[in-house]
């Protein structure tokens, strides 16, 4: 004669190999599913271990370039055979300022302006007072943080860009230091 306890302990024993056999199958999944995503990451890194500054001006210049014979005769993409407009890159004097709030929180900044064509000094001079004139009016507040900062680089190029009248087309932080 069978007793509940009896069934209970068939039924348990079956249970257990049930949950190995599910945990055994996630594992499988989790696994298959971490190499897929491990080949896929490869791919793309290697795409980009590709993209080197070298790599980059060879292509520029154009070294290994896949064109045909019959493209390059065709004229096709002579426009990308143009040169772009020379960039300049000023490097403005060190600008140390205090910030609005709390005033007796300084900061220092480096910048360089990348000019389109010739740069006019006269230009860059009224950027750099420009820059100035504004990191007064910053809070310590507004720059904490990576976005902070960002807002801050955003509105600095922005702001400079027009005052250029598009003359200036990158603003680039050189040193940042708050004190």
């Amino acid at each position: 004669m069978t007793t509940p306890d009896d069934e209970n302990k068939k039924k348990g024993g079956g249970s257990v190999i049930m949950t190995i056999v599910v945990v055994l199958v996630l594992s499988a999944l989790a696994g298959a599913g971490g190499w897929i995503v491990g080949m896929i990451a490869g791919e793309k890194s290697a795409d980009a271990e590709m993209s080197t500054p070298e790599a980059e001006m060879a292509a520029k210049a154009g070294i290994g370039s896949k064109k045909t014979d019959k493209e390059s005769n065709s004229g096709e993409g002579d426009e990308a055979d143009t040169p772009a407009p020379a960039r300049q890159i000023v490097s403005l004097s060190p600008i140390t300022t205090n910030l609005s709030y709390p005033s007796n929180s300084w900061v220092r900044v480096e910048i360089a302006l990348v000019f389109n064509g010739k740069p006019d000094p006269g230009m860059a001079e009224l950027v750099h007072q420009d820059v100035m004139a504004y990191m007064r009016t910053v809070s310590l507040q507004q720059i904490e943080g990576p976005r902070g900062f960002q807002h801050l680089r955003d509105d600095l190029s922005e702001r400079a860009t027009i005052r250029s009248g598009g003359q200036v087309s990158k603003l680039l932080f050189r040193t940042f230091l708050i004190e």
